[in-house]
């Protein structure tokens, strides 16, 4: 375990750009960032100063030449753009059939038999924006004594209800009798009772939504965390989203504020597993209702926030940003768009480095599982470019093994050091041969010593090099050990090397070899 506690932020709907598969889904130049960013009311230093603003893609505003967290952006798998989908992928499930939807309404024969167990009938039964919804239909509720269904974009199965003319009780028993029923052929994502109070037109939602979500197929991070004894805490809705599975702790919140405000609090707890968060203003007060204004407050708002829970983190804490989809503000849609989400991680000890493009948000889970030694799930850890350990004294020990180096031909001198998971450093310098193709360069050596003592997980790898024993910028490895430490390392194992103006440079092994070959390519 690297971590003692992992706290996962979802910035609801905070996407930075569209996906490649965008039109696909009506989405196409979607950019939930940007579109905030365009209102020119976004300030939020914090969340640059980790990196936001560097990630690959992202032109809303100039990087940050010194980061200070590991930054990165992820695409979607599952074949959705919603709450749901983006919760179970984060979480390690990706849904390879997309949950359905009702661009028509919902078939008849639910509402009779709804109707038939409820004895409520219903009105409007269309896609609806939440707000206009209200307007529409309140007066019609008033008089009728019907619940309004309405359905989005997504895979919503949506009940809104007067608190003057039911009690939140026969709401919850509609919307649970509702849920049991959309299962089989309809295996709606989510059941929501959308409670509201108010009189015509000034309609306004109270805080007792409540979700009633389909109950994952797969296996997710949740449940091996639980299972292996971890706590698991859940801020906001991420409870109702999983159906409670998986989830030892439940905290409920009524706002972004709220949510902030108990997250702050949990800090100060003493547990050992993960903090699991929803911040979901952000989609349904302003991404839904086309207010970039409102987003880049609610941004300017959680950026604001962020240094004082910062302070809260332990030296063994890890704290990771994400979202679960768009959710752009300036499009016509009010629905959901399919972009990529941030990943923003932070830890008191952390090394910056890009994170670079991740295929699945199931890498946040992959990460999770490896930090806490579970089974992990599907998608690939990145937990190894999150090094701890300094990257200077790395590069001090790389130093001192270019000491060793035979390199009478060409005279010049390499050195490197190889850390494992077991905290072990391993020296190794390059050694010339006359007949050159012998040659063995310092990373081979290293990682020569390494495997025949028995080591098997690589953490990182500095090098350093320059002629007579100098050390000098824009010495990085060669192809052929870049090969080698692609197989031995992984994509995400951290190189560091030196500049040409002399600063410490850190990149995964990925952003020198992209598309690394590997057993893959060979069936294996």
């Amino acid at each position: 375990m690297k971590f003692k506690r992992v706290f996962l932020i979802v910035l609801d709907s905070f996407g930075v750009g569209e996906l490649p598969d965008s039109a696909d889904f009506g989405d196409e130049g979607s950019d939930t960032l940007g579109a905030v960013y365009s209102s020119g009311k976004l300030n939020v230093p914090n969340m640059k100063e980790l990196g936001l603003f560097n990630i690959k893609g992202v032109r809303a505003d100039r990087p940050v030449k010194a980061p200070i967290g590991a930054y990165g952006r992820s695409g979607e798998l599952s074949r959705g753009k919603d709450t749901t989908v983006g919760h179970w992928e984060i979480a390690g499930a990706i849904s390879e059939k997309p949950l359905p939807t009702y661009p028509n309404g919902f078939p008849t024969e639910i509402l009779d038999r709804l109707e038939k167990e409820t004895g409520f009938g219903w009105i409007c039964n269309k896609p609806y924006s939440g707000t206009q919804l209200l307007l529409d239909y309140g007066r019609e509720q008033k008089e009728t004594g019907k619940l309004i269904v309405y359905t989005s974009g997504d895979s919503v199965f949506q009940v809104a209800a007067h608190m003057e003319q039911f009690t939140l009780k026969q709401l919850y028993d509609y919307c649970e009798k509702a849920r049991n029923i959309l299962v089989g052929d309809h295996p709606v994502g989510r059941v929501i009772a959308r409670p509201y109070v108010g009189e015509y037109p000034n309609y306004t939602r109270t805080a007792d939504r409540h979700d009633y979500s389909l109950e994952c197929p797969k296996t997710t991070m949740l449940d091996v965390l639980k299972n292996g004894g971890y706590e698991t805490l859940s801020v906001g809705k991420i409870s109702d989203i999983f159906a409670g599975r998986g989830v030892t702790r439940s905290v409920k919140t009524s706002s972004n504020t709220d949510g902030m405000a108990k997250s702050l609090s949990l800090a100060d707890d003493d547990f050992t597993g993960l903090c699991f968060i929803n911040l979901v203003d952000f989609d349904s007060k302003y991404g839904h209702r086309n207010d970039p204004i409102g987003y880049a407050e609610a941004l300017n708002e959680f950026d604001a926030w962020l240094p004082s829970f910062k302070e809260k983190l332990n030296d063994d804490d890890l704290l990771i940003i994400t979202a679960d989809h768009g959710c752009d503000p300036l499009t016509p849609s009010t629905d959901h768009s399919r972009e990529y989400v941030p990943i923003l991680c932070y830890a008191n000890n952390i090394v910056p480095i890009d994170l670079g493009t991740r295929t699945t948000y199931s890498d946040i889970a992959a990460t999770v599982c490896e930090n806490f030694g579970v089974d992990t799930l599907e998608g690939n850890s990145f937990l190894k470019a999150l090094m701890i350990t300094s990257p200077d004294e790395l590069l001090d020990t790389a130093k001192e093994a270019q000491k060793a180096s035979f390199a009478p031909y060409s005279n010049y001198n390499v050195g490197a050091a190889l850390l494992c998971d077991d905290g072990k450093t391993y020296k190794g310098a390059n050694i010339e041969s006359a007949a050159y193709s012998p040659t063995t360069c310092a990373e081979r050596t290293a990682l020569t010593k390494a495997v025949s003592e028995g080591a098997k997980d690589l953490t990182a790898i500095a090098v350093v090099g320059g002629p007579n024993g100098e050390v000098v910028g824009g010495c990085t490895p060669c192809g052929v050990c870049r090969q080698f430490l692609y197989e031995l390392g992984g994509k995400d194992m951290p190189v560091i090397t030196i500049d040409s103006d002399n600063n410490t440079v850190v990149r995964r092994m990925e952003e020198l070899l992209p598309d690394g070959f590997s057993g893959k390519q060979l069936g294996k």
